[in-house]
């Protein structure tokens, strides 16, 4: 059994329906999202838990034979950033604690490509140091210290941590007005009839849809050898606003103010996959044509 939590999130979700697909049994822990996903019914365990309640989440363990954990839940910053950072590391360690006490094989915790900042190097790999800089948001400064503290925390337990660099996902499930990513709220103006905000150009960078990167976090956590311990979880190749938006526009009639052109796309950022790739086979299965074009059709019948 394989253990997601934040499970019925966007990552989540698209990971643990590609764990159920590799034929793994999952049970998966929500805290305020119960809607399941239509891809997701009947397919997996679902449980309700608030991962910052340590006896809670342990007590996991007496009703699943828990292999593997995947964490991935999280919350997000609100004004005071020290009840953020009290939240997420309590969650974190109740998960390694669990990790310990239940003897898992392998720990899969979601980190960020944001721990790159402040590298000029284009793209960004596994092996570049990671510079001290002023990191861009809260969230990014959290996941750059869960690296080491997993690490270290798991050691001498015989538990392998797997700490996933996770790029720029969207896709079904995504909020559509998270401020992370400007397609679902593109997309949800053009639903509504109404002219979108218009995108610069020639921005985007790294890109990833959600099944792309749920299927490259499951193969990683089910893999029978992992020879590193940092992957990059993306989709290994830039796009454009310009190329997304041009995708949409080949499905459906778009009311588009002219875009605005600044923006270079050369000097975009976008995660190296190489890593990944050679140690799990994961290639992309989505293209921006494609996955716009499926996105399309899911919100077509979903509210986000």
């Amino acid at each position: 059994m394989i253990l997601v939590t934040g499970g019925l999130g966007m990552i989540g979700a698209h990971t643990a329906h590609a764990l159920v697909e590799l034929g793994q049994e999952v049970v998966v822990t929500t805290y305020r999202q119960t809607d399941v996903p239509s891809f997701l019914a009947g397919r997996v365990a679902v449980e309700s838990l608030d991962v910052t309640d340590r006896a809670a989440f342990l007590a996991l363990g007496n009703q699943y034979d828990v292999r593997a954990i995947v964490h991935l839940a999280g919350t997000v910053p609100g004004e005071n950033p020290v009840d953020f950072y009290r939240a997420d590391l309590t969650g974190l360690l109740n998960a390694l604690d669990a990790a310990r006490a239940w003897g898992v094989r392998r720990f899969a915790v979601a980190s960020s490509l944001g721990v790159y900042s402040g590298r000029p190097e284009i793209p960004w790999h596994e092996e570049l140091d990671l510079p001290t800089v002023d990191l861009p948001h809260h969230i990014v400064a959290f996941k750059k210290a869960v690296e080491p503290i997993s690490v270290h925390a798991l050691q001498g337990s015989g538990a392998e941590p797997i700490l996933l660099r996770i790029g720029s996902i969207w896709g079904p499930l995504m909020d559509p007005e998270s401020p992370f990513s400007p397609i679902p709220s593109y997309v949800s103006a053009v639903l509504r009839g109404e002219t979108p905000r218009p995108l610069p150009a020639g921005e985007g960078g790294d890109s990833c849809y959600g099944p792309d990167a749920g299927r490259a976090i499951a193969l990683l956590t089910a893999a029978e050898i992992l020879r590193h311990t940092t992957y990059n979880v993306s989709a290994g190749r830039p796009s454009t606003h310009r190329d997304l938006v041009a995708a949409l526009e080949a499905i459906t009639p778009v009311d588009q103010r002219p875009e605005r052109t600044d923006g270079d796309p050369a000097e975009q950022p976008y995660l190296d996959i190489s890593r990944l790739t050679d140690d799990t086979g994961f290639t992309p299965r989505f293209d921006a044509v494609s996955a716009v074009a499926d996105y399309f059709a899911w919100r077509s019948k979903n509210p986000r």
